[in-house]
């Protein structure tokens, strides 16, 4: 029988994962469009991702497996977190 921890899954994001997201983000603007070395495209995005605007107002619900990409005035990456 394997051992079962609640609240820790396979998909919960580490914070070595979220190091390597801020790596490939962090300086970059999110679109729609194909990724090149100043966008990133939102569908190479992880599922349970939100992009949080300056004021945004969000939720402080906390999911372990959520990646949060806050964004600057000018709509560049300037930290990721997770929750």
């Amino acid at each position: 029988m394997p051992l079962v921890v609640p609240g820790v899954t396979a998909d919960n994001l580490g914070d070595d994962q979220i190091q390597e997201w801020a790596n490939k983000l962090v300086g970059k603007t999110i679109s729609d469009g194909p990724s090149s070395e100043t966008t990133f495209c939102k569908t190479e995005l992880p599922q349970e991702t939100r992009v949080i605007q300056p004021g945004s107002i969000v939720t402080k619900d906390f999911r372990e497996n959520r990646l949060n990409v806050h964004v600057n005035e000018d709509g560049t990456v300037s930290h990721v977190t997770k929750g």
